[in-house]
């Protein structure tokens, strides 16, 4: 199989790396980091190269808040501008076929509000360990936008994670105006460790059926 291209994107307030498949895309995706790290998180990077091997151009990006700093984690009151920062990765990539956002946990998290608050900014959306709650507070739930997402969406949820447990997301998800299909990674925590586990493959195969299958 001949192999796709990796390169670095850089374009007015963005910044990241690009995957493109080796021929045309059959879809777009743009993936944001999580919370304390960066567009070279090792779950960013597996996922971004199986779907690019599945045909998809993918783009990992640095949200906003951390473009502005190197280390630390987001400040509630930049949350806005970092969904503005996937919006306009979106709107700046050479788009091709269904657009996905997404990400892994903050970086989902944002992806899926902003799903929600623009509805036309993509077409589906893939939920990297979308961290429901914050661990040990499964009251205070991050579910308030979820009626407004119309889009089918994949999440991707370890075992362990403290930010949600498999029949939490069950419940909750049921909100989602689109189809939900959650994929179930045992034994792996928030991280949903790409190492050792088949989480791209996974992720990947979720991708193509729940959210392309159609297209």
């Amino acid at each position: 199989m001949t192999e796709g291209t990796v390169r670095e994107w850089r374009a007015d307030g963005i910044h990241g790396v690009v995957h493109e498949p080796a021929g045309a895309p059959v879809a777009t995706a743009v993936l944001a980091h999580g919370a304390g790290s960066n567009c070279d998180a090792a779950i960013l990077v597996a996922v971004a190269t199986e779907l690019a091997d599945r045909g998809v151009l993918t783009a990992r990006i640095d949200l906003p808040f951390r473009q502005a700093r190197p280390k630390g984690p987001p400040n509630r009151a930049g949350a806005a501008a970092d969904r503005a920062g996937i919006a306009a990765a979106v709107r700046a990539l050479d788009a091709r076929g269904p657009v996905i956002v997404g990400g892994h946990s903050y970086g989902g998290r944002q992806a899926s509000m902003l799903l929600a608050e623009d509805p036309d900014i993509a077409d589906a959306l893939l939920a990297l360990s979308y961290p429901l709650h914050p661990p040990t507070k499964p009251d205070t739930l991050r579910t308030e936008h979820f009626p407004g997402i119309a889009a089918p969406t994949v999440i991707v949820h370890g075992s362990r994670d403290p930010f949600a447990t498999g029949d939490e997301l069950r419940e909750h998800t049921t909100r989602i105006g689109g189809a939900v299909t959650i994929v179930t990674i045992e034994a792996a925590g928030h991280d949903l460790a790409p190492a050792r586990k088949p989480t791209a493959r996974l992720t990947a195969d979720a991708v193509m059926t729940a959210l392309l299958a159609n297209d």
